[in-house]
């Protein structure tokens, strides 16, 4: 199962594609996950300062 990006809560700060280890996050005006790069590890949910990433 991969994590998804709430578009209303993310602030695009960052914190999440430095943490990613697959390299799954793309920047943009707010953040996205590529389902199929990632590993599901929820390195991101836990280091989302807006709490804005959970599993699909």
């Amino acid at each position: 199962m991969a994590y998804r990006i709430d578009p209303d809560k993310c602030a695009a700060c960052g914190t999440c594609i430095n943490e990613c280890p697959v390299g799954a996050i793309s920047e943009g005006d707010v953040y996205s996950i590529n389902p199929d790069e990632c590993a599901s590890c929820g390195t991101c949910a836990s280091v989302c300062p807006m709490g804005a990433i959970s599993e699909e």
